[in-house]
Protein backbone atom coordinates (compact mmCIF):
# COMPACT_ATOMS: atom_id res chain seq x y z
CA UNK A 1 0.00 0.00 0.00
CA UNK A 2 2.97 2.28 0.37
CA UNK A 3 4.35 1.42 -2.65
CA UNK A 4 0.95 2.73 -4.29
CA UNK A 5 0.86 5.82 -2.16
CA UNK A 6 4.14 6.75 -3.43
CA UNK A 7 3.44 6.00 -6.96
CA UNK A 8 0.35 8.26 -7.03
CA UNK A 9 2.81 10.94 -5.39
CA UNK A 10 5.50 11.03 -7.93
CA UNK A 11 2.92 10.97 -10.54
CA UNK A 12 0.98 14.00 -8.88
CA UNK A 13 4.77 15.69 -8.31
CA UNK A 14 5.32 14.82 -12.14
CA UNK A 15 2.23 16.28 -13.32
CA UNK A 16 2.21 19.55 -11.17
CA UNK A 17 6.01 20.12 -12.56
CA UNK A 18 4.60 20.11 -16.04
CA UNK A 19 1.72 22.65 -15.73
CA UNK A 20 3.73 24.96 -14.01
CA UNK A 21 6.79 24.74 -16.73
CA UNK A 22 3.97 25.34 -19.64
CA UNK A 23 2.19 27.75 -16.97
CA UNK A 24 5.73 29.93 -16.87
CA UNK A 25 6.08 29.52 -20.61
CA UNK A 26 2.96 31.01 -21.39
CA UNK A 27 1.47 31.98 -24.70
CA UNK A 28 4.47 34.55 -26.05
CA UNK A 29 4.50 35.56 -29.34
CA UNK A 30 7.25 36.22 -31.31
CA UNK A 31 8.62 40.07 -31.26
CA UNK A 32 11.26 39.32 -34.10
CA UNK A 33 10.92 39.72 -38.02
CA UNK A 34 12.81 36.15 -38.51
CA UNK A 35 10.19 34.35 -35.70
CA UNK A 36 7.10 36.10 -37.37
CA UNK A 37 8.03 34.85 -40.65
CA UNK A 38 8.48 31.55 -39.53
CA UNK A 39 4.70 31.46 -37.93
CA UNK A 40 3.60 32.48 -41.11
CA UNK A 41 5.41 29.73 -42.85
CA UNK A 42 4.21 27.36 -40.11
CA UNK A 43 0.50 28.58 -40.21
CA UNK A 44 0.92 28.30 -44.04
CA UNK A 45 2.08 24.89 -43.99
CA UNK A 46 -0.20 23.79 -41.60
CA UNK A 47 -3.08 24.98 -43.74
CA UNK A 48 -1.54 23.08 -46.73
CA UNK A 49 -1.88 20.01 -44.51
CA UNK A 50 -5.17 20.28 -43.54
CA UNK A 51 -6.44 21.01 -46.91
CA UNK A 52 -4.24 18.10 -48.49
CA UNK A 53 -4.30 15.34 -46.02
CA UNK A 54 -8.47 15.76 -45.11
CA UNK A 55 -11.17 13.00 -45.76
CA UNK A 56 -12.14 14.62 -48.85
CA UNK A 57 -9.07 14.78 -50.58
CA UNK A 58 -7.85 11.05 -49.54
CA UNK A 59 -11.45 9.92 -50.29
CA UNK A 60 -12.71 12.08 -52.84
CA UNK A 61 -11.56 10.44 -55.87
CA UNK A 62 -12.71 7.12 -57.24
CA UNK A 63 -9.20 5.72 -57.85
CA UNK A 64 -9.02 4.90 -54.11
CA UNK A 65 -12.10 3.18 -53.37
CA UNK A 66 -13.45 -0.37 -53.38
CA UNK A 67 -15.64 0.31 -56.23
CA UNK A 68 -13.36 1.23 -58.87
CA UNK A 69 -12.31 -1.39 -61.66
CA UNK A 70 -10.38 -0.57 -64.50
Amino acid sequence: MFELGVFFGVTALAASWMVWTLLRRGNRRTETAEGLRIEQARREQAHNDRTSYSASALHGSPTHGNEYRP
